[in-house]
C-alpha cells in the first residue's frame, strides 16, 4: 500500500476490535484531521506495528513520517500539532483537569469490563475470536481465520488472571460498568457530552471502551435492553465531525452524570491505582483491594503507577484558585488519593 502524498495526511492503523482505535479514530474525525483508517493486517500496508517500541494499536503515522502510539499522548499531540482545531480538551482548566481524569479511568479501569465480557463466557470467546481473526485475515481463508482464532483467543483467555478479568473480580467489574452505563444512559437524553455541547477526551475514552461492549455479544444484549440511548450515544459520538457546541460555562453546575463518574473514580480507579502502585514499590507481583464490599485482585503493572503519578502531578500542579474549583467536585477520597505521594 502506497501512503498518501499529501502532506498534511494522517494514517491511522488500528482495529475495529481495539476500544483506543476507535477512540482515537473518532476523535480524529471529530476535529476533522485528513486520515486513512487502515485496518490492521489490510493485504500491502506498512507493517506499523514494526514501526514503534511497544507493538499496540492503534499506531499513528504522521505527516512528518513519525509513528506513534498510546491513544492519550497520541490525542495530546494532535492537540499540539493542531492548537485551537476543534479541540477535545475543554478550555476552562478545572474542566480539562477532571476530562483527564475520567479518560484515565476509562482506559485503565473500563477496559476491564470489555476485556471481561470478550473473555469470560464461551459464547462471547467464539465469536470475538473469529470476528477478531477475520478482521485481521479477511480473504486468506476460512481454515487460516479460524486457525487464528483459536490460537488468539487461548492467548487472551490465558491473560485474564494477569490483567483481573477472572469470576472472581466479575461482581466489582461487572457493578462498576452498570453504574458507568446508567450514568451516561440517564445523561445522554438531556445533555450532548460531559463537559457541554461538543465532546471531550474524556466522552471519546469511554467511546472506545463502551463501543466493544455495545458490539460483543453478551454485553452489546445488556446495553441495548437496560441502556439504549446511551447505545445509539455510541453510534453518534463515533462520526461526529459534523457536532458544532460550546464548553459548558465554568461557573455551571455540574452534571450528576460527572458527579457520579468522579465518585466512582475515587471509590474504585484511584484505590485500584493505589494498590497497584503499593505492590510495585514493595516488590509484589500481585495486589488485592477491596471497593463497594467486593473484593478484585491482579498482576501489577507499572504503566498504571505511571498514571497514578501523572493524575498526582497533573493535579499538584494545578494554580491554587483551579485546584479549588476542581476540589469542590472531587469526593474527598478522591483529592486525598491524588495529594498523597
Amino acid at each position: 500500500m502506497t501512503e498518501p502524498s499529501a502532506p498534511d495526511r494522517y494514517v491511522l492503523h488500528g482495529g475495529l476490535g481495539s476500544p483506543y482505535s476507535m477512540k482515537v479514530r473518532a476523535a480524529m474525525r471529530y476535529r476533522r484531521l485528513p486520515h486513512d483508517w487502515v485496518q490492521l493486517g489490510t493485504p500491502g500496508a506498512p507493517d506499523a506495528l514494526s514501526k514503534v517500541k511497544v507493538p499496540v494499536i492503534p499506531v499513528l503515522r504522521l505527516p512528518d513520517g513519525r509513528w506513534i502510539n498510546d491513544s492519550t499522548p497520541m490525542l495530546h499531540e494532535l492537540e499540539r500539532l493542531h492548537p485551537g482545531v476543534r479541540s477535545i480538551v475543554p478550555d476552562d482548566p478545572a474542566q480539562a483537569f477532571l476530562a483527564h481524569l475520567l479518560e484515565d479511568m476509562a482506559d485503565e479501569w473500563g477496559t476491564k469490563a470489555m476485556f471481561l465480557y470478550r473473555w469470560l463466557r464461551e459464547r462471547d470467546q467464539r465469536q470475538m475470536s473469529e470476528w477478531l481473526a477475520f478482521d485481521r485475515l479477511a480473504g486468506e481463508g476460512r481454515d487460516a481465520i479460524l486457525g487464528h482464532a483459536a490460537r488468539f483467543r487461548d492467548r487472551q483467555v490465558g491473560r485474564m488472571a494477569l490483567v483481573g478479568c477472572t469470576p472472581a473480580n466479575a461482581p466489582l467489574v461487572e457493578a462498576s460498568a452498570d453504574r458507568i452505563m446508567a450514568l451516561l444512559e440517564a445523561h445522554v437524553t438531556g445533555e450532548r457530552y460531559l463537559f457541554g455541547a461538543r465532546p471531550s477526551i474524556a466522552d471519546f475514552g469511554w467511546l472506545g471502551q463502551l463501543s466493544q461492549l455495545a458490539v460483543d455479544p453478551t454485553p452489546a444484549e445488556r446495553m441495548r435492553e437496560r441502556f439504549p440511548h446511551l447505545f445509539r450515544w455510541l453510534m453518534q459520538l463515533d462520526d461526529a465531525s459534523g457536532v458544532e457546541g460550546a464548553w459548558r460555562a465554568p461557573d455551571a453546575p455540574t452534571p450528576p452524570a460527572v458527579a457520579g463518574l468522579l465518585a466512582i473514580a475515587a471509590e474504585v480507579y484511584l484505590p485500584f491505582l493505589e494498590a497497584n502502585a503499593a505492590a510495585l514499590a514493595e516488590g509484589r507481583e500481585t495486589f488485592r483491594f477491596t471497593a463497594w464490599g467486593m473484593g478484585y485482585e491482579q498482576g501489577t503493572f507499572r504503566y498504571q503507577a505511571r498514571c497514578l503519578a501523572e493524575l498526582r502531578e497533573a493535579y499538584r500542579t494545578l494554580p491554587v484558585a483551579v485546584r479549588g474549583r476542581v476540589d469542590a467536585d472531587l469526593p474527598a477520597a478522591a483529592r486525598e488519593a491524588l495529594s498523597r505521594g
